[in-house]
């Protein structure tokens, strides 16, 4: 039988103005973005609407933002009785997900992401980390080669499995660089620097890992309605205790997208609904698999001519 699931993008989906058509023209979108504002204490959602983009592309606002602005669509989906059979997100994305599937309330989650890029941004002093896309590179050669770098350079790890042929690295400024440097090595086609505040999904993240686990733990998590598919395992969690302490895993490790992407399509999923600002996420699917069914949820319109 046919399944499908609801997929959530991480940072780097932002943009000035997103979800504000939902905002406008569904009063569940609405609610959600006034939700926001309420729980943090500010209008998180001018600054989604209106930047201006600095502001927007702080670590701190990104994250609530992009958590907030997929939360109102998935709300406006939802009055279609569009249902889902599992979910996954990436990176943040996960937070996202973790609300679908009623583990966490919204309120807890958009103060925790909040928290989160207060943390991760916080981590490392600013200009000693960095993050790069690698194209073209065998994942277990390139691990082979970071681990080889960390030992002789500096750290640099696998941050993201993205898809076939796209892998993203973290680390400090010179394990990056020489990554960078030594980049056909391995044979990649190319190494692009990442405009980010620091050295996500790295060991370097330790730091606010651990103080991430402080806020999570004042949290009530529930048994997840649908199973949640785990950045760090890419595999099926519903136990909350489970669910908590993958989080703090999750910003110190990789981000198994491509794992992630294909235990769902074992499990039977043949369509992917992504969820939130941008399609980053379609087109990563359709590098691991060009005959699942793709459909972005991007905005009012996606929403209304839903089918």
């Amino acid at each position: 039988m046919s399944k499908q699931a609801f997929v959530f993008p991480g940072q780097g989906a932002q943009a000035i103005g997103m979800g504000r058509d939902a905002y406008e023209a569904s009063a569940e979108a609405r609610a959600v973005f006034n939700q926001a504002d309420e729980a943090l204490g500010f209008k998180l959602s001018d600054v989604i609407f209106t930047g201006p983009e600095t502001e927007l592309k702080k670590t701190y606002n990104t994250q609530p933002a992009l958590l907030t602005t997929s939360l109102a669509l998935l709300a406006a989906l939802r009055q279609k009785g569009v249902k889902a059979d599992f979910v996954a997100g990436h990176s943040l994305g996960e937070y996202s997900a973790l609300v679908a599937a009623d583990v966490l309330s919204f309120e807890d989650a958009v103060r925790t992401v909040r928290r989160r890029g207060e943390l991760m941004e916080a981590a490392v002093p600013a200009g000693l980390g960095a993050m790069a896309a690698v194209i073209g590179a065998e994942r277990e050669a390139l691990a082979a080669f970071c681990a080889t770098l960390s030992v002789e350079v500096g750290i640099v790890e696998l941050a993201n499995v993205n898809c076939p042929g796209q892998i993203v690295i973290s680390g400090t400024r010179e394990g990056v660089q020489a990554a960078q440097e030594r980049s056909s090595e391995i044979g990649a086609r190319r190494i692009i620097p990442l405009d980010v505040s620091g050295p996500f999904h790295s060991s370097l993240m330790r730091p606010a890992a651990e103080q991430l686990s402080e806020v999570l733990a004042g949290l009530k998590l529930q048994a997840a309605n649908i199973p949640v598919i785990a950045n760090v395992t890419a595999e099926q969690v519903v136990d909350p205790e489970q669910i908590r302490e993958l989080l703090v895993q999750q910003v110190y490790s990789p981000v198994l997208w491509e794992d992630t992407i294909r235990h769902l399509i074992a499990l039977g999923v043949d369509t992917f609904i992504e969820i939130g600002p941008g399609a980053v996420l379609s087109g990563l699917i359709k590098k691991i698999d060009k005959t699942v069914t793709v459909k972005s949820v991007n905005s009012m319109q996606a929403v209304e001519l839903f089918c």
